[in-house]
């Protein structure tokens, strides 16, 4: 789906968070970053997903990782999942599909039978140079952390 490899640049982008706060990649210059691209806030692999990564957020920490979140669900939607379920990292509001696009996870699916556009789960971990380290397509919603820490 993607076209992104190990070794590319990650691209730059800017979007909103769940706050309105204005977030883009070169904040994150100096340091690893995990970011993940999910379908839906509040859908079951979506949480279970999220909510594996902020289980494990202090051994992300401890590994000189940041977490970022990306849908293109709304600010607002984005901000009652990251309440509900305690969320230690921001979440995108990528409602224009700009990094959604530019990352390339944005294409045809299939779900019971029908096929749709939507965002491929798809996670990359980029280096403090902005380079990507790694691209998890057959992302484990319940072992996200384990897929990533302990590769």
């Amino acid at each position: 789906m993607t076209t992104l490899k190990v070794g590319d640049n990650a691209p730059e982008f800017k979007a909103l968070d769940e706050q309105g706060n204005t977030v883009q990649l070169s904040d994150y210059k100096g340091k690893k970053l995990v970011i993940f691209f999910y379908p839906k806030a509040s859908t079951p692999g979506c949480t279970a997903e999220a909510c594996d990564l902020n289980d494990n957020f202090d051994r992300f920490q401890a590994q000189g990782y940041d977490i970022l979140g990306v849908s293109a669900d709304s600010a607002k939607r984005q901000s009652n999942f990251k309440n509900k379920y305690g969320f230690q990292y921001p979440l995108l509001a990528d409602e224009d599909k700009a990094v959604i696009n530019a990352f390339g996870v944005w294409g045809p699916k299939k779900f019971m039978g029908k096929e749709y556009d939507g965002i491929h789960r798809t996670t990359f971990i980029i280096d403090k140079n902005g380079i990507i380290e790694d691209v998890i397509a057959k992302v484990k919603t319940k072992a996200h952390a384990a897929q990533i820490l302990d590769a």
